[in-house]
């Protein structure tokens, strides 16, 4: 008798709550980056307070910076809980194909490939299995893990 795989005893999530807890991650990476911007303008305040003016920061070097805070943050949660904030509010988690968790390395291009092509996400809608396009490349699923 053979015991299921760990993703198989769960039922697949679907774009509606995969979409909210997308929603609720991008805004726990910005404030994430608002608090390294706080930290910033603190750090040259405490360095130099006599000509102290805040810090103007360019398109490039913003977006360079919230695509690194985006990309740590996923790979870090998939590969050590396989739960981001937004998939804990939604009672989802990802798990891997015979794991109930992501090896880090999928993690890492699970999460820049997501970064990258968010629309990836709305597969879900016309996929039978409920998989996105990063769920099909790297081969994992997003569960529901409350009944």
């Amino acid at each position: 008798m053979s015991v299921p795989d760990a993703a198989d005893t769960h039922r697949t999530a679907g774009v509606v709550s995969r979409g909210t807890a997308a929603v609720l991650d991008l805004i726990v990476v910005g404030v994430l980056l608002g608090l390294l911007y706080a930290g910033l303008v603190l750090s040259r305040l405490a360095l130099n307070p006599g000509s102290f003016r805040f810090p103007a920061l360019d398109a490039v070097f913003s977006g360079m910076v919230g695509f690194v805070a985006a990309v740590v943050y996923l790979s870090l949660c998939w590969s050590v809980s396989g739960c981001t904030a937004g998939a804990v509010a939604m009672g989802l988690k990802v798990v891997g194909r015979r794991t109930t968790r992501l090896k880090p390395v999928t993690a890492l291009l699970r999460a820049i490939a997501c970064v990258v092509f968010p629309l990836g996400l709305a597969w879900v809608a016309v996929d039978a299995q409920r998989r996105s396009l990063q769920d099909i490349v790297f081969g994992s699923r997003v569960v529901y893990v409350r009944p």
